[in-house]
């Protein structure tokens, strides 16, 4: 062999080995390059659908929680995607408007594909139950409706929070907790101030039940109307009641202009946010006014789980507008939808809708690091948490109260 030939076999070499170390993920020898970079997923993408509330009633925790379901694909995807596969996030903003939840739901199943969900609204997602199961179509939605939880009634609807009815209960097991330990011997009077709409209704027959099981008087319910600028009205109608705790059952927004007017009425009582209005957003909207409220909070954004993604939106300049939990909880929600995709083809499953809720209610416990108490679904429940702890505004900041406190 020539002197050619040998430099021309050598070069041949090095660029077979080249090749084949950059097919394992490693650089060529002279090439620089990051060992055990991820690849870019590719193959057939995963559909998945989702609505959000960008514009309409409950867009100021609609907004942040969106971005967190967003960022979460984003950060998938950037690690590898599922099974080397991308997903592919179908969404739109329905304005919390139910028709066009249902024609959005519709557009993205018959004519786009996807094969799961991720829903926002109470009142839309209870109008899409039976479609969903007809459907097949496994749907994790930001509303916690007890209706909801039956695989019996709705076998393809999944929450990841206790709950609205169990968090009003727990809310309430705490109130009659403290109440005693004020050295009070009779029983408080407890009313509701609530979005009024499905949403907003959804506890309040579970939490009255357990109030007049608990020696309680029927609490007083008071509808905050949508769009309201003042709600002196309502606050006085409470007042007259005589109310010590009042639980409050909306978003951000409308909570914090109750405590702005309620501290104007110079009123002495122990308000009480359920999930949608206990975050961040609540004290940047009330300010001082936030201080001493209490809040049933599902999903912590101090926990060893929430770290990955507040520091993925750091890093991209994410912008939630601070509302962390927020942020944090539609995050988790769509995690756990994709892990359950995930462990439907590590079993060499086919992707379909009846798989993925056949492995969501079997797969057993999902760790969401400290985010919630680790979420299980079962055949015969798909409410997959059922605790949560008590937390109060002290210097501006949410600090837990208690321990984890169950419903059941």
């Amino acid at each position: 062999m020539g002197n050619d030939q040998r430099r021309f076999g050598m070069l041949a070499l090095l660029l077979a080995l080249a090749l084949a170390l950059a097919a394992c993920g490693q650089p060529a020898p002279g090439t620089g390059g990051t060992t055990g970079a991820t690849p870019a997923p590719s193959g057939e993408p995963i559909k998945i659908g989702a609505i959000f509330d960008l514009t309409g009633a409950t867009a100021d925790v609609g907004t942040p929680y969106s971005k967190g379901q967003i960022a979460y694909i984003e950060w998938r995807n950037a690690n590898g995607g599922v099974a080397g596969r991308p997903l592919q996030l179908i969404s739109q903003d329905y304005a919390y408007e139910v028709p066009r939840a249902e024609e959005l739901y519709t557009q993205f199943v018959t004519q786009d594909g996807v094969v799961v969900f991720s829903g926002w609204g109470t009142g839309d997602t209870e109008a899409l139950k039976g479609r969903i199961s007809e459907d097949q179509i496994p749907f994790i939605s930001a509303s916690y409706s007890a209706e909801l939880a039956d695989p019996a009634r709705t076998p393809f609807n999944f929450l990841v929070a206790p709950t609205y009815s169990d968090q009003m209960i727990i809310a309430m097991k705490w109130a009659l907790e403290d109440w005693k330990a004020k050295g009070n011997a009779d029983a408080p009077k407890f009313a509701y101030l609530f979005n009024d709409s499905p949403f907003g209704r959804s506890p309040l027959a579970d939490g009255t039940a357990f109030a007049q099981a608990s020696g309680v008087e029927t609490p007083l319910e008071v509808p905050s109307p949508r769009g309201a600028t003042d709600l002196t009205p309502q606050l006085t109608q409470i007042r007259d009641f005589g109310a010590n705790y009042v639980f409050m059952q909306n978003v951000s927004t409308p909570a914090a202009l109750a405590l702005k007017n309620a501290k104007s009425l110079g009123l002495d009582i122990q308000f009480v946010c359920l999930n949608w209005c206990a975050n961040e957003l609540l004290i940047k909207l009330a300010g001082a006014d936030a201080e001493g409220v209490v809040g049933a909070i599902p999903f912590d954004p101090a926990a060893e789980g929430a770290k990955v993604a507040l520091e993925y939106a750091r890093e991209k300049s994410i912008d939630y507008g601070g509302a962390d939990s927020t942020f944090v909880q539609g995050w988790t929600a769509m995690s756990i939808l994709v892990k359950g995709i995930e462990k439907t083809l590590a079993d060499g499953k086919e992707l379909t809708g009846e798989n993925v809720r056949n492995t969501l209610q079997t797969m057993g416990e999902i760790d969401t690091g400290g985010v919630t108490q680790p979420i299980v679904f079962t055949e015969t429940d798909h409410a997959g948490a059922k605790s949560l702890r008590m937390f109060r505004v002290e210097n501006g900041k949410w600090v837990a109260i208690t321990d984890f406190i169950s419903a059941r």
